[in-house]
Order: structure tokens, then C-alpha cells, then sequence
């Protein structure tokens, strides 16, 4: 843009040089062809005068129709070589007008050297002083040498070209290194330009540009999402599609503090806290930043979750310690003859349970270390009844059901299954525990099932209410809970331990029916990743 502009700016002079030429030539003409003709003298070679001046007019009109287009430096050279030559030779066939017609030169070589290289306009003017002093000599010695006048003329004509050859040669010079500053200053600034505007619509803070009545202007891409299919060069009302910033920004308006309370545009949208500012002092054009705080919340819990990692290995390491204590005294216990064997069942259900904790702590003490896991081949059907067993053993479930089901007769998946063991429990216990409906038992059923492709999965379904779906979104974040006593690790751990042993665990909607909890294997064998998750104390989602 910068660079068309510049040749914009020296086509227009050159036009006007064209002008100029067209000028001179219609002058000659006149004085040659025009009423003043019979009171001037003769001119010295009348026919080759009118010739010359005809001629002269004709090329004035072709380079004032095509000189500005091509190249401007031909298109300066192609003229002043026409003035010049033209010129000189009226001068001499005209002596009558040759003071004026040197003096009108002055112009066009001042304006080739303006419009031409240094060098180039030097060389004009000595060209034009070469040529007075030849026509001088030629006209004086070989022609009228009596009649002719002296040498001064013709060189303080030649002084006067060589200074208007040099100065506008200085000021062409310092006007180009002022055009190639000014368009490399605005390479840079549309360069800026470029920057601010991307940085601006790839900001996460959205932005709006508001008008005095609450019509939205412009918004950035952060923005643009907030604004529900409408796009921002609609100018849709911000009253419509966000009425309760609309009515925060009004208030501020009138003189009232901002309210940085959290704010949330969608049901499926972030929160974000809106903050105000005019555009200018005294417009009514006002600029509102929304900030996701989503992403604060992302940093704490990054924080939060590191922090608990080291104290969940540290508080692991002590865990085993009471628990080695109590699988000895087990040990010892049932070495004993005394026991009774209701007694010993007991005893046997606090050894399991005792390696079980052992077992979790192993997981803890994995993760915060991204250990991989221990895959082996497992029968999941085998696997999802013991596990009902032991669970229904250790935790008495009343009048609630607990089942284990599977289309399949040995569905063999490579798993780690202390981790999947982990990861069961957790699923079973919140279904058991949130999935029924008022005044009736919980129904819980573990089904293994197999998917094209060669995939397995495990589904975890209850017939309880459901889970909303906004709370459905925020499951699988750390401590998230609709608990007052969950920690809301419990099903952030057992996502992350699937993904240890590559397989996914996520929330499958089934309306009216209940929840459902998937657990989706990977298909191949002796694939092994190491764990994505950081270290994060174990518990139960509520």
C-alpha cells in the first residue's frame, strides 16, 4: 500500500511535467503560427522552424497521453531528451524567442532531476550546457559570426541549469529517503497493526467494543463465542444475548461501583468477571473485558494437585507403616487355636482388606511417581465377579443390589488389576451411593460387554435420578464434589489410572433409565504407557 501510494505521489508530477511540456509547445506554436507571428522577426529557418515546432507539439501530446504509464524513470528520460533536443534546435531556428525558450528550460531540467537519480539530473544539465554553448559556437563562428553576441549568456544559462540540476537533484533525494522511510515506517506500523489484532482475537480474555446503545461493535474470538452464533458485525444487541452484563454495564454507567462477582453467560459457558472502561474520555463507546476464570482456577488446581501429590506420597509412606502392623497382628491371630471360625472369616476379611489398602497406596505412591502400570492378561468377566464378592465381603450393601453380568464368556483385556480393582470401587461405591431414588434401593449392576473392533468395556450402570448436565461437564475435575463429605478425587484418580493402562473412563448419558460409568479398553497386546496423572491422594467422588 505504502509502495503504491509513493508511485501515486511521482506520477502525479510527472503528469504535471507533461503539462508543463505541453505549455512550452503551444507557446512555440503561437509564436510561430499564431497572431504575433507577422509582428515578430523572422525566424532564421522558417520552414524548419514550423516543422520543428509542429513536431514538437505532436511529441508534448504523446507523452502527455502514454508518459505516465511504463516506467517513470524511461518516461522522465524519454521527455527531458524531447525538451532538450527539441529545445535546443528552437533556439537556434528561432533566435527571436531562444532567451525564453532557455529560460523555460530551466523548469524541465529541474524537474528531471527531482524526478530522476542524482546522476541522471546532473547529467541532464550538462547535456542542456553542452548544448547552449554548442548552438552559441555553431550560430557565432560558423553561420553569423559578426551579428552574434558574446559567450555571457549562454553561460550563466549553464550556471543556472547546473544549480537547478543540483538543488532539486538534493531535494529528489532527500523527498525519496523520506518516501522509503515513510513506507518502511508503515511496513512496521501495519505490521503492528497485524500483531495487536491477532494478539487481541487470540487473547483467552474476550472482548467487546459497545456502543452507547448497547449495540455490540466488535468482539475478538473469546468474545465471539460468548455471543451464541451471532457474529459481531451484525451489531446485535447486547440487552439480547447477554442481558445480565448488559444490565452490569448500564449500572456502571451511572456512577456505580464494578461488579466483580462471577458471572456465567451459558449453560454450558465458563464464568467469567466482566470489567468496564470507556474507549476514549468522554465516549460513549465502552470496552468490556471478560475473564475466564476457568483459567485461575486451572493454575490453582495445578498448584493444588502438586502440592497434595507430595503430600499424598509423604502421608503413603506412613500409611504402610500401621498397616504392616496390622497384617502381622493378623498373622498372628490366626495362628492362634482359640479362634472360632466365624471369627477367622473376619480375621480374613481385615488381612484382605489390609493388602487392598496396601494396594491403593501402591497406586498413590505410582502416580506421584509415573510409575507404569502392571499389565496382565485378565478374564474381565472372572474379574468383575470376584470383585462383587470381595466387595459385597467388606462392605455390607443391606437391601441394596449389587450384580456382575457379561455377553461375553472370557473377555481378556491387558490390564493392571489392582488399578482396575481400585477403579471399580470407586465407580461401585458412588452408584451405590448416589444412584437411587428416594425411598428405594440401590439397583447397581457391572457389565462386561464387547464393541467392534475387538474393544471391551465395562459398564458401571445404576437406576438412580441421573446426573444433571452441568454436573455432568465437572465429573472428572479434581475435588469437585455435590458432597459435603467427598473429596472429589475419587473419580479424577480412577481417570487417570485408566489412562495408565490406556483405557478411557467416561460418563455415558442415559435419560430416564439412570447413570452409567464406561470403562473402554484399548485393543492390541503389550502396549504400556506410564501414567499422565500427578500425584493426588486417593478418595471418593461425591
Amino acid at each position: 500500500m505504502q509502495v503504491a501510494d509513493a508511485d501515486k505521489a511521482l506520477r502525479r508530477e510527472l503528469h504535471f511535467y507533461t503539462l508543463y511540456r505541453l505549455l512550452e509547445a503551444a507557446m512555440l506554436l503561437l509564436v510561430l503560427f499564431g497572431p504575433i507571428a507577422d509582428q515578430l522577426p523572422a525566424p532564421r529557418h522558417e520552414l524548419f522552424a514550423r516543422a520543428l515546432a509542429i513536431a514538437y507539439g505532436f511529441v508534448a501530446a504523446l507523452l502527455f497521453v502514454f508518459g505516465r504509464k511504463g516506467d517513470l524513470r524511461i518516461s522522465t528520460l524519454a521527455g527531458i531528451s524531447a525538451d532538450l533536443f527539441f529545445g535546443l534546435l528552437a533556439i537556434h531556428a528561432v533566435p527571436v524567442a531562444g532567451t525564453g525558450i532557455a529560460l523555460m528550460l530551466i523548469f524541465n531540467i529541474g524537474a528531471a532531476a527531482l524526478l530522476l537519480p542524482t546522476r541522471y539530473g546532473i547529467g541532464v544539465a550538462l547535456v542542456a550546457v553542452a548544448g547552449l554553448i554548442a548552438e552559441h559556437l555553431w550560430t557565432g563562428v560558423i553561420e553569423e559570426q559578426s551579428s552574434h553576441g558574446s559567450l555571457v549568456e549562454p553561460l550563466m544559462f549553464a550556471v543556472g541549469y547546473m544549480a537547478m540540476a543540483t538543488l532539486t537533484s538534493v531535494l529528489g533525494r532527500q523527498m525519496r529517503a523520506s518516501q522509503e522511510l515513510a513506507e518502511r515506517r508503515g511496513e512496521e506500523t501495519a505490521h503492528l497493526v497485524e500483531v495487536n489484532e491477532l494478539i487481541i482475537r487470540r487473547l483467552r480474555t474476550g472482548v467487546l467494543l459497545v456502543n452507547g446503545h448497547n449495540r455490540i461493535g466488535l468482539a475478538n474470538e473469546a468474545a465471539s463465542s460468548l455471543l451464541g452464533g451471532h457474529s459481531p458485525g451484525d451489531e446485535v444487541a447486547l440487552d439480547i444475548v447477554m442481558p445480565e452484563l448488559a444490565r452490569r454495564l448500564g449500572a456502571w454507567r451511572k456512577g456505580a461501583a464494578q461488579d466483580e462477582t462471577p458471572l456465567q453467560l451459558g449453560p454450558d459457558l465458563p464464568e467469567v468477571v466482566p470489567r468496564f472502561t470507556r474507549l476514549l474520555a468522554g465516549s460513549e463507546q465502552t470496552l468490556v473485558f471478560l475473564d475466564d476464570t476457568s483459567l485461575v482456577s486451572r493454575r490453582a488446581e495445578s498448584i493444588t494437585l502438586a502440592t497434595l501429590g507430595r503430600f499424598s506420597a509423604s502421608l503413603a509412606h506412613e500409611i504402610r507403616n500401621p498397616l504392616a502392623a496390622i497384617n502381622y497382628a493378623v498373622q498372628l491371630l490366626e495362628e492362634s487355636d482359640d479362634i472360632r471360625p466365624a471369627d477367622r472369616r473376619l480375621l480374613e476379611i481385615v488381612r484382605q482388606q489390609s493388602m487392598r489398602m496396601n494396594g491403593i497406596v501402591d497406586n498413590v505412591l505410582g502416580l506421584a511417581r509415573r510409575e507404569p502400570a502392571k499389565p496382565e492378561h485378565v478374564d474381565l468377566a472372572a474379574l468383575t465377579r470376584q470383585f462383587i464378592e470381595d466387595y459385597q465381603a467388606g462392605h455390607p450393601i443391606e437391601n441394596d443390589t449389587l450384580t456382575a453380568t457379561s455377553s461375553q464368556s472370557q473377555p481378556t483385556v491387558l490390564v493392571d488389576p489392582r488399578q482396575l480393582h481400585q477403579v471399580l470401587t470407586v465407580l461401585v461405591h458412588n452408584a451405590l451411593l448416589y444412584g437411587r431414588k428416594p425411598g428405594e434401593p440401590a439397583r447397581v449392576t457391572v457389565h462386561v460387554a464387547a464393541e467392534n473392533g475387538g474393544r471391551h468395556r465395562i459398564d458401571v450402570i445404576d437406576r438412580g435420578p441421573g446426573i444433571p448436565e452441568r454436573v455432568a461437564l465437572q465429573l472428572f475435575r479434581p475435588f469437585f464434589t455435590t458432597s459435603p463429605h467427598g473429596t472429589g478425587l475419587g473419580l479424577y484418580i480412577a481417570r487417570e489410572l485408566c489412562r495408565a493402562n490406556q483405557a478411557t473412563l467416561e460418563y455415558v448419558p442415559t435419560p430416564g433409565v439412570g447413570s452409567c460409568f464406561r470403562i473402554r479398553f484399548t485393543p492390541g497386546v503389550g502396549e504400556q504407557t506410564r501414567s499422565s496423572g500427578s500425584a493426588v491422594g486417593a478418595g471418593a467422588a461425591g
